[in-house]
């Protein structure tokens, strides 16, 4: 974080709006390893605090995702190593390791109060494929059914960069949008968002409510993060900014304050609520935030208007420009000619036909491709507006 002080976000009343959590029916809650986690062994006070906690939130019928970090750093001591490893192969044997150790704590805990729970290993190949995307989604659902408690983790033992998520606080925001859940929180090592870092400045202030994820909030997120996590403020706010576009809340919270999430739910004042904006459906969901764009469509801005007041389809008349390699029904980016996102959508053509039809009228398409499969690069069905 920096010193920039976004005093805007401090005018709603945050008491007010703690009110909407206690409506609350299901739930994700992302804890990273710092908190769960002391050097080089598992923190079993703070898993037993963790546990009590959503185990109580549980038998108020309240429906408990879990995404947890923390098998990385439970399985490298168990290989023998003096330090955390920094070789791919010795990461993913170390996460092997640490998975089984992971969840076995979890159950044997979750057990002493009568819950049972279920182990899903995922990566964003999972989210970005809509078949796997539709299964995971009734596997969950199914569990739910059942009241067996999801605990959820990145697949580190085959995750690579092509294919993995990378962090789980931007996996917590994943899980959030495909199980719908109304809220996620995020605990960590820290109370909150703040308007600065308050490790490095003594005037930084909590910011008990976030309105809206303003260019302000971004640059007081920094970089901040920890040797223990990959998280830092910037993958929790990208996980908020993921979250409220979908219409849903998010909390960040510190991680081993006792009863947390049974707090918040009561209407404590803890941690930092970021407010949702306009509801969207699942499906939508997936396509504006559970698979990275593959391309960017630069368009002209009576294709903008269109797309944002007129409710239409993108055409390829209003194309000005065609960047990436993306294939068709892959996510591509709809950016303004100042370079600003504005939509996401599934593409009809391919990035070598799309630019072959840019700035082109739909009579024209057959005569320039040789076919012509759809009138428009982007149904407007396929399309969702950001904000």
């Amino acid at each position: 974080m920096n010193s920039s002080s976004p005093t805007v976000q401090k005018q709603c009343n945050p008491t007010d709006q703690r009110a909407y959590l206690s409506g609350v029916r299901r739930i994700v809650v992302k804890v990273g390893s710092s908190t769960i986690s002391e050097g080089a062994h598992l923190n079993e006070a703070a898993l037993d605090g963790l546990v009590h906690d959503l185990a109580l939130v549980k038998q108020d019928s309240v429906e408990v995702i879990l995404v947890t970090s923390g098998a990385i750093a439970a399985g490298w001591p168990q290989l023998g190593l003096k330090q955390r490893p920094n070789t791919l192969p010795h990461l993913q044997a170390a996460a092997a390791v640490g998975q089984i150790r992971l969840m076995a704590a979890y159950k044997d805990r979750f057990s002493n109060y009568g819950q049972r729970a279920a182990s899903m290993l995922l990566t964003r190949d999972d989210f970005s494929n809509r078949e796997r995307y539709t299964r995971m989604n009734d596997t969950m659902r199914a569990l739910l059914h059942f009241g067996v408690i999801p605990i959820i983790n990145e697949n580190d033992t085959v995750a690579v960069d092509e294919i993995k998520v990378g962090d789980n606080d931007t996996l917590s925001a994943y899980v959030t949008n495909l199980a719908q859940a109304q809220l996620l929180v995020i605990l960590s090592d820290q109370a909150g968002f703040y308007t600065a870092d308050p490790r490095h400045d003594p005037n930084s202030e909590l910011i008990h409510t976030v309105t809206t994820i303003s260019e302000e909030i971004w640059q007081a997120a920094g970089t901040a993060g920890t040797t223990s996590g990959t998280g830092g403020m910037v993958t929790k706010l990208r996980a908020a900014e993921i979250v409220t576009s979908s219409g849903e809340m998010m909390v960040m919270a510190h991680g081993r304050e006792p009863l947390v999430v049974t707090r918040l739910l009561k209407g404590e004042l803890l941690g930092t609520l970021f407010l949702p904006q306009s509801r969207i459906s699942g499906r939508k969901r997936w396509i504006a935030y559970s698979r990275p764009p593959k391309g960017r469509l630069i368009v002209d801005n009576g294709a903008r208007d269109a797309l944002v007041r007129g409710g239409k389809s993108l055409l390829p008349a209003g194309i000005r420009r065609v960047e990436g390699n993306f294939d068709y029904s892959d996510t591509v980016s709809c950016l303004t000619e100042d370079g600003v996102e504005f939509a996401r959508g599934l593409a009809n053509y391919n990035a070598v036909d799309a630019a072959k039809l840019a700035g082109k009228h739909t009579k024209d398409i057959e005569n320039i491709l040789g076919y012509r499969d759809y009138d428009e690069i982007i149904h407007r069905d396929n399309l969702v507006l950001l904000d």
